[in-house]
C-alpha cells in the first residue's frame, strides 16, 4: 500500500513539474519560452498605434533639480517607412568598420544606426541588425545633445545645424554648429572610435552683450511596445532588459519599462538615492552612466568628469521613454567666453572585453554591469573568458563548451573522490543504522541521536557527498547566465542540425524532426540534445547507490525523465554542457567503482534484497 501510494504522489508531483513548468517559465524566463504564435504587427494595428505617436517626450521647464529641457516632435500621425523618413531632411554619413548609418542635421540627432558584423537572423543574406532610428518609424531610438535654459535662444529639435564635413569617421571628426540672433554660438564636436564610442564636445560661444546662464543635458530616446515585446527581449527575473545605469558607484537594474511606465509598481531603495514620481525616476547621486540595455544591444550617455549631473529616467505617451542627464546648476557664460562640455555614447553590441577596454580606458564605473551579470559575477566573468579563449583555440564554441566541462570535471575531481569516499562510509554504516531504526522506531528521537552518534563514531559525515552539487550550481548557473547573455555566443554553430548554441535545440521528435508542419509548444518540443541529456543522467542515477527511502528513490528515478521537458527550452550550449558532465560523470563512477569495491558489493547486495522484497510482495498479494 505505502509503495503505491508512492508512486501516485510521485506521479502527481511529475503532473504538477511537467504542466506548471510552462507557467513558471512565463513568469521567469519569458526570453527563453518558444513563443509560436508569433505577434506580427499588422499594418492597421500599427497605424492604429502610431497615431498619437511623437518622436520624443514633450518640453519640460527645466527644474531646480538639474532637469533638461528637452524638445520634442509634433505627432506624426502614423509610422512611416524607415526610408521616407531618413530621406526627409540633411543628413551627414557614419561609417566605421562597425557601424554605418547617418545623423540628421535636423536636431542634431544620431538616429541612424547599424551594426555591420551582426545580423538579425543566422540566414547570410540577413540584414544587420538596426539600434538607432529616426522618430516616426517603427522602434524608434535615437539620441541627442542639447542645452537648457532660460532668455536665450536655445537649438531644438527643428533646428538645422551646419556641418564642417560630409562623413563621420574615425579618421575625421565632425563638427555641428548653430548661432541664433543674440550672438550665442552652439556647436557639437563629434568624434568616433573603430567601435561603439562616440565622444561628443559640447561648445556654447557667447558673443553676445549679456552672460546667459544654461545647462548641457545628452539624452537617450526610444519607443517600446509594452504590449507586444518580441521573443527575447523580456526583462526576466535572471536576465535585466530596460533602463540601466550606475549610480553613486552602484549598478541599478530595479527600474523596468513597465513601472517607469506606472503599469507595474517599481523598487526602488534610497540606498540607490532615488525618488520615485510618476513616470519620472530621479537619481540625484552620482551619475556615472545610465541608457537602455537589450539583451545583447546598449545605449548609454556617460559624462566626462563631471560628477554633478542628475540623471533621469521619464516615461511619456505611446511608450515613449527616455534616459537623460543634465548639470545640476546651470553655468554663466560671460560675454566672450566659452564653455565645454564632453559626453560620451555607447551605441552598440555588449561584447564583454570591449566593455572592460572602455572601463579600464576611459574610467567608466561598472560600464561592464551593463551585462546582467547576476549573484555569480566573480565566477562567471573569468568562465567567460575560458570559453572565449577556448573557442578561439578551436574555432567552434561547441567544442569549447565539451573542452571547458572537461576541465571543470578535472578541477572537481579531488571533491568527487571524497564524495564517493563519504559514499563507501555511508554504505559501511548502513546495517548498522537499519538495526538502530528497527531498534528505535517507536522513539524518532532517540533513534536520531544514536545514529549522530554512529557517525561520530564510525567518522562518517553524511553531507560530504552533497558538496560536488552545491559546487555546480553556480558552475551550470554561471554558463546559463554566459550562454544567454553574451553576444560573442550569438549565432554560433556546432555541429549538423545545432546552428545556434544560445538559442533551444531545435530538432524535436514530436514533429518527427520537421517533416511533420507542426510546431508543438514550447514545454513538449524536445530536442535532441535534452533528451541525450536525460538518458545520460538515467544511467549516472543508475550507478549511484540505492536511496534508503523507497520515496526518493522513485523521485530520483523520475528526474531525468522531467529534466528533459524542463531543460528543453535552455539554450543548446547548456544542454551540450551538461550531456557531455554526465557523460564524464558516468565514466568517473565507474573507475571509483573500481577503486571502492566494497560500494559495488553493497550496491549489489541492495538491489538484490529489492528484487527479492518486490518477489515477496508480488507473492503476498497474489496469494
Amino acid at each position: 500500500m505505502d509503495d503505491k501510494r508512492n508512486i501516485i504522489m510521485a506521479v502527481l508531483l511529475t503532473g504538477i513539474i511537467l504542466f506548471g513548468w510552462p507557467l513558471v517559465m512565463e513568469t521567469f524566463f519569458p526570453d527563453m519560452v518558444n513563443k509560436n504564435e508569433a505577434v506580427e504587427q499588422s499594418e492597421k494595428t500599427a497605424a492604429g498605434k502610431a497615431d498619437a505617436q511623437t518622436g520624443g517626450l514633450a518640453p519640460t521647464a527645466a527644474t531646480s533639480a538639474g532637469s533638461a529641457t528637452i524638445g520634442a516632435d509634433a505627432a506624426t500621425g502614423k509610422i512611416r517607412k524607415l526610408p521616407v523618413v531618413l530621406a526627409e531632411n540633411p543628413r551627414i554619413a557614419i561609417e566605421t568598420p562597425r557601424l554605418k548609418g547617418s545623423i540628421n542635421l535636423k536636431g542634431a540627432r544620431l538616429d541612424d544606426l547599424t551594426l555591420t558584423d551582426h545580423t538579425t537572423e543566422l540566414a547570410k543574406d540577413s540584414p544587420p541588425v538596426r539600434l538607432f532610428a529616426p522618430s516616426g518609424t517603427e522602434h524608434a531610438y535615437f539620441s541627442r545633445f542639447g542645452w537648457a535654459g532660460d532668455g536665450v535662444k536655445l537649438p531644438d529639435d527643428n533646428t538645422v545645424w551646419n556641418a564642417d564635413q560630409g562623413k563621420l569617421t574615425p579618421e575625421t571628426p565632425l563638427t555641428l554648429s548653430w548661432s541664433n540672433e543674440t550672438g550665442q554660438t552652439f556647436a557639437i564636436t563629434l568624434s568616433i572610435d573603430k567601435d561603439y564610442l562616440i565622444t561628443a564636445e559640447q561648445s556654447i560661444t557667447n558673443r553676445g552683450q549679456n552672460p546667459v546662464a544654461l545647462k548641457p543635458y545628452s539624452l537617450i530616446n526610444r519607443t517600446r511596445d509594452l504590449k507586444n515585446v518580441p521573443h527575447g527581449e523580456a526583462s526576466s527575473f535572471t536576465i535585466h532588459i530596460g533602463p540601466v545605469g550606475v549610480f553613486d558607484g552602484a549598478a541599478n537594474y530595479d527600474i523596468d519599462y513597465k513601472n517607469l511606465a506606472g503599469e507595474e509598481p517599481g523598487f526602488f531603495s534610497s540606498m540607490f538615492g532615488a525618488t520615485a514620481e510618476a513616470g519620472t525616476n530621479s537619481f540625484h547621486k552620482d551619475v556615472s552612466w545610465l541608457g537602455f540595455s537589450d539583451k545583447y544591444w546598449l545605449g548609454a550617455i556617460i559624462p566626462v568628469n563631471n560628477p554633478k549631473v542628475v540623471g533621469k529616467f521619464r516615461s511619456g505617451a505611446n511608450d515613449v521613454f527616455q534616459a537623460e542627464f543634465a548639470r545640476e546648476d546651470a553655468q554663466v557664460i560671460a560675454p566672450g567666453k566659452v564653455l565645454k562640455t564632453t559626453t560620451r555614447l555607447f551605441a552598440g553590441a555588449k561584447e564583454t572585453a570591449l566593455l572592460d577596454t572602455y572601463k579600464e580606458q576611459y574610467n567608466i564605473t561598472l560600464l561592464d554591469r551593463a551585462i546582467d551579470w547576476g549573484w555569480f559575477y566573480w565566477f562567471e566573468k573569468p568562465l567567460f573568458y575560458l570559453l572565449n579563449w577556448l573557442f578561439k583555440l578551436f574555432g567552434n564554441f561547441g567544442v569549447a563548451i565539451i573542452v571547458m566541462t572537461f576541465i571543470v570535471r578535472g578541477v572537481m575531481y579531488p571533491i568527487a573522490q571524497k564524495q564517493f569516499k563519504s559514499m563507501a562510509q555511508m554504505r559501511a554504516v548502513q546495517p548498522k543504522m537499519k538495526k538502530i531504526q528497527e531498534k528505535h522506531k517507536e522513539d524518532k528521537q532517540k533513534q536520531q541521536q544514536e545514529i549522530m552518534k554512529l557517525y561520530k563514531d564510525e567518522k562518517v559525515n553524511p553531507l560530504a557527498g552533497c558538496l560536488p552539487i552545491f559546487l555546480q550550481i553556480p558552475i551550470f548557473f554561471a554558463l546559463y547566465k554566459v550562454l544567454m547573455l553574451s553576444i560573442e555566443m550569438r549565432h554560433q554553430p556546432f555541429i549538423f542540425w545545432i546552428k545556434d548554441l544560445s538559442a533551444p535545440d531545435p530538432m524535436t521528435p514530436i514533429n518527427l524532426f520537421g517533416m511533420i508542419p507542426f510546431d508543438p509548444p514550447s514545454f513538449l518540443a524536445v530536442g535532441i540534445l535534452p533528451i541525450l541529456m536525460g538518458i545520460t543522467m538515467h544511467f549516472q542515477f543508475k550507478l549511484n547507490p540505492q536511496q534508503m527511502d523507497p520515496m526518493q528513490q522513485q523521485i530520483f528515478g523520475l528526474m531525468p525523465w522531467i529534466l528533459v521537458f524542463i531543460m528543453a527550452p535552455f539554450a543548446a550550449g547548456l544542454q551540450l554542457y551538461w550531456t557531455v558532465s554526465n557523460v564524464l560523470t558516468i565514466a568517473q563512477q565507474k573507475w571509483l567503482y573500481s577503486r571502492h569495491p566494497q560500494l559495488k558489493e553493497q550496491m549489489a547486495k541492495d538491489a538484490e534484497d529489492k528484487a527479492k522484497k518486490a518477489a515477496d510482495d508480488k507473492a503476498a498479494e497474489t496469494n
